[in-house]
């Protein structure tokens, strides 16, 4: 019977090592795995998954990202933006980490924190009776006016809340529906109808045909909110609403 050859251990190794193979680095990765495990506890990784409102840009609203984007490099922001109800329903399914919302927003399941509170304005056509002079509004001048909204189901809370501040009497008069604010300013400038708008992206979107008026005492306000799951685990979103408290 023929003696086996044995083959020395170190030739064995290099066999093992075919040419191109990256050498082995098996502390090199635990220790980058370490890292990003502590980065993750420490909500200086991850990923943030974040939704806008259509109706609320600029201001406060991208200053806070803005400044949680500068703070958080490591954060992987993978933002949409939605009408506050496909917002909510978001969070409560899990999909999102944190969205900005219009409140109330009546849902045990989320904390709501105000983010900004805006004028609420009328737009008329500025061929409309009340397009002229500078004083403001009274409630009674705009009573019974054919009126443009988007759809209730869109914000429930902000829809409700707008038309009991400028139509307390219950003389709301809703002709037609569109789907944003920005056609609702084009339906305005249609000349047959008038519009609540918050005052942040009424003049973002200025449209000729639009003129923008105020109401008296008590101001019309929205709120903007950023709201999130309670008892996220999230460290991102953490981080997100210490930055909201600490202003």
């Amino acid at each position: 019977m023929p003696r086996q050859q044995l083959t020395p251990p170190s030739d064995r190794a290099r066999r093992a090592a075919r040419p191109g193979s990256p050498p082995r680095r098996d502390g090199a990765v635990q220790d980058a795995s370490t890292t990003r495990i502590r980065d993750l506890v420490r909500g200086r990784g991850g990923r943030l998954r974040l939704a806008y409102t259509r109706s609320a840009r600029g201001g406060r609203v991208d200053a806070l990202i803005a400044r949680f984007r500068a703070e958080n490099p490591e954060v992987e922001v993978v933002a949409e933006t939605g009408w506050t109800a496909p917002n909510v329903a978001g969070l409560l399914a899990g999909r999102l980490d944190a969205a900005f919302v219009r409140p109330p927003v009546p849902e045990p399941g989320l904390t709501c924190r105000i983010v900004d509170t805006e004028e609420l304005l009328l737009a008329v056509p500025t061929r409309h009776p009340l397009a002229t002079g500078r004083r403001r509004l009274d409630r009674a001048e705009v009573a019974g006016l054919p009126a443009v909204m988007w759809p209730r189901e869109n914000g429930p809370g902000m829809f409700d809340r707008t038309i009991a501040q400028i139509w307390p009497d219950g003389s709301f008069h809703l002709v037609r529906q569109e789907p944003d604010d920005e056609q609702l300013l084009r339906a305005v400038a249609e000349g047959e109808v008038v519009a609540a708008v918050p005052a942040g992206r009424a003049r973002a979107l200025t449209l000729p045909g639009v003129r923008l008026r105020r109401f008296t005492a008590p101001t019309p306000t929205v709120d903007i909110g950023l709201a999130w799951r309670r008892g996220a685990t999230n460290p991102a979103v953490r981080r997100l609403a210490a930055l909201l408290a600490a202003g």
